[in-house]
């Protein structure tokens, strides 16, 4: 075992000694966590993809991949995904979005920008790391409440393709990327990871997803898109209070949330027989809630 996956071991066993009593179970973990250890999704990274049959909410990991995180604020604001579709929808997999013929014209965005398949400006005490193997990383965790893996060799930083991940689709180009977003739908696809730019997750509204027309031509396209319409997307901040739906996140480098780690690893829980002392980083799930 490495230095890093000892000590990372060693903070969740330390976090869950610090709690008097016996280990509490993960509902309890997160309903018991205190108001400091809750973080307010930001307005002004928070999309809301509005699809006919209601809201997908989706947060900006501005630190991860700012580039990303500016170009699609700047689609939204020049209104480019209003009346688009998700094109795209492979069960399992992924619901894809965008302008599927490239034929709409982009203002201030940019139809294709650079790849930010990871970061290296991420302090390494901002990652709370899991202990155990990672078949696709050197190391898992979390980075300011997203999923994420980690290279401590080369300082590399990236988010990781979890359930409701938001990435950006390519071609065979690595910089083709820029307008097609992508949601996964699906079991993680790790993968993925590090072969596109994920900068967001979904916060709420997976089963608006899920609820759309799966693609029945190749690649999983749409033979009508239209029947998965965007009426529009927008980005909170440019709201009015009245229409705007706050969120709460678990803050990932919190006390709370390595006890949440540790009670998903080992379940105290008397139903569970077997525990396996093991969690992958897309199993953990990062707790949010609806502001009161």
């Amino acid at each position: 075992m490495t230095n890093e996956k000892s000590i990372a071991l060693l903070i969740l066993l330390l976090t869950a000694l610090a709690n008097a009593g016996e280990p509490r179970p993960p509902s309890q973990v997160i309903a018991e966590a205190p108001a400091a250890h809750w973080r307010r999704a930001a307005p002004e990274n928070t999309l809301y993809l509005e699809l006919e049959n209601g809201r997908v909410i989706i947060e900006l990991a501005e630190q991860l991949a700012p580039g990303h995180v500016a170009n699609i604020k700047a689609l939204t604001h020049e209104r480019f995904y209003d009346g688009l579709s998700v094109y795209r929808v492979i069960e399992g997999f992924v619901a894809q979005g965008g302008d599927m013929d490239g034929n709409k014209p982009v203002g201030e965005g940019k139809r294709t920008i650079p790849a930010e398949f990871s970061r290296k400006n991420i302090p390494a005490k901002q990652f709370t790391p899991l202990p155990g193997p990672d078949g696709y990383a050197p190391q898992t965790g979390f980075v300011h409440g997203f999923p994420a893996a980690r290279d401590p060799k080369t300082g590399d930083t990236w988010l990781v393709h979890c359930n409701g991940a938001f990435a950006m689709a390519r071609e065979q180009s690595i910089d083709s990327g820029g307008t097609e977003f992508y949601a996964v739908i699906g079991p993680a696809q790790r993968y993925l990871d590090r072969n596109t730019t994920v900068f967001g997750r979904v916060l709420e509204g997976m089963e608006i997803l899920q609820q759309l027309e799966r693609g029945n031509q190749a690649g999983g396209v749409l033979e009508n898109p239209d029947n998965n319409r965007i009426v529009r997307m927008r980005v909170a901040a440019d709201l009015p209070d009245k229409e705007r739906e706050e969120f709460e996140v678990l803050k990932t480098d919190s006390s709370s949330f390595r006890e949440l780690i540790a009670a998903r690893s080992n379940r105290p829980e008397d139903w569970f027989v077997a525990r396996p002392d093991y969690v992958d980083v897309c199993s953990v799930g990062i707790p949010t809630r609806r502001a009161n």
